[in-house]
């Protein structure tokens, strides 16, 4: 039995502080371990080591700086973890290992009057042809991370009001999924795991305070603060869609009147083209005409991003980001509307936090949210089972570890 403070429970505690490094990054150079965990050079060149004999690290040649280096990353086959994104009309799932790579990653069309007991049924559907397709041995699993388009009571983990899903308010959706798959199960709203996926593997990277602006059939913010999402107390933080813009405004699904979400999510904003357009108008439509030179396209997209930038300069306001990052379909329109966002922020915001402020649009596109929740998983995962050498058990307890 080790004892609290002895030589054995210090280098177990090493040991653990080197492999939640390299988990949470996917891979780092010894040098970045060192800096990471405030350990020395010496004592993560002997851990390291010791890692690699036992298979739980990988150890590649690669450079920094112009210098020869060292890259370690976790065994790719020391486990996996899945990423499960149910949207407004789709349903997306990935299937990624330790060392950050996706095995598999597939997306079918969701019917948005589904009852939430057929969207699961169709996810653990989809999770099981993956799993076979790739030939991962499903003891493996360490976790999945699971998304979903409305507020999450950080307590009870029950679905709050949401209209983007209609009869899916109230349920416990971590439970669903846990019950079909059998493993830990760990649930975040969409914007949330939008900007943990921008984060590790997109426009967020190397940043730690950032919001992830989500624009579709609704409108919400990912904050990330000090390199940590940010949920609130009853995990309802970044609720941007619902900052009051005129209060003399269009009635909004929250019962308030003039909510940025009135003039910016897709819902509201289609109809004023579809007199000119048609009525089989899609956001993602709508973008592609705007940069073919639509001018009334151009148009409502300029008139969107200035109203997302009043939001913006509230935020930088209130909690000075450093970076701003523009998801969903509304971000591929560039500079058609990252530009109007950058105008408000610069008229709204004090002026030291809009200097601050880079606005980016988002580098994973719709995969954001999934691969947000493969970093969820991997945030939520425990380090002992690595070390061990055990498989991952659906009943083992998991320690939130994301920095």
């Amino acid at each position: 039995m080790e004892t609290p403070g002895s030589q054995s429970s210090l280098h177990r505690a090493n040991l653990e502080r080197v492999v939640r490094a390299v988990r949470l990054a996917g891979s780092l150079t010894q040098a970045e371990i060192a800096r990471t965990t405030g350990l020395s050079a010496a004592t993560v060149s002997n851990i390291v080591r010791e890692l690699k004999d036992g298979g739980t690290v990988e150890v590649t040649p690669t450079s920094a700086g112009g210098r020869r280096a060292r890259s370690v990353s976790l065994s790719g086959d020391a486990g996996i973890v899945i990423g499960v994104d149910f949207g407004h009309t789709h349903l997306r799932v990935a299937i990624g290992n330790l060392a950050h790579q996706v095995l598999a990653e597939e997306s079918e069309p969701l019917d948005v009057d589904a009852s939430s007991a057929q969207g699961f049924d169709r996810a653990e559907q989809l999770v099981t042809r993956l799993i076979e397709a790739t030939g991962v041995d499903r003891s493996k699993i360490a976790g999945v991370g699971l998304g979903v388009p409305g507020p999450i009571d950080v307590e009870s983990g029950t679905l709050g009001s949401t209209a983007i899903l209609p009869g899916w308010t109230g349920t416990k959706p971590a439970e669903e999924l846990r019950g079909r798959l059998g493993v830990p199960v760990h649930v975040d709203n969409d914007a949330n795991l939008g900007a943990l996926g921008e984060m590790v593997w997109g426009s967020g990277r190397g940043v730690r305070d950032l919001a992830y602006i989500k624009v579709a059939s609704g409108v919400g913010a990912g904050l990330v603060i000090s390199g940590k999402i940010y949920r609130g107390p009853g995990g309802t933080a970044g609720e941007i869609g619902h900052i009051t813009l005129d209060e003399s405004g269009p009635v909004c699904r929250c019962g308030n009147r003039g909510c940025l979400e009135t003039f910016a999510a897709a819902r509201y904003v289609l109809p004023l083209l579809q007199s000119s357009h048609g009525t089989d108008l899609t956001m993602e439509r709508v973008v592609r005409l705007a940069r073919d030179g639509d001018p009334g396209c151009r148009r409502v997209i300029a008139d969107v991003g200035r109203h997302i930038g009043s939001g913006v300069a509230n935020l930088c306001n209130l909690l000075n980001p450093s970076r701003v990052v523009l998801g969903g379909d509304l971000a591929e329109a560039g500079e058609l509307v990252l530009g109007p966002i950058r105008e408000s922020v610069g008229r709204y915001a004090i002026p030291s936090a809009a200097r601050q402020l880079s606005v980016l649009p988002g580098a994973l596109g719709g995969r954001a949210e999934v691969l947000g929740a493969l970093a969820l998983a991997l945030s939520e995962m425990g380090d002992s089972t690595l070390l061990d050498g055990t498989a991952p058990s659906a009943l083992q307890a998991v320690t939130p570890a994301f920095t």
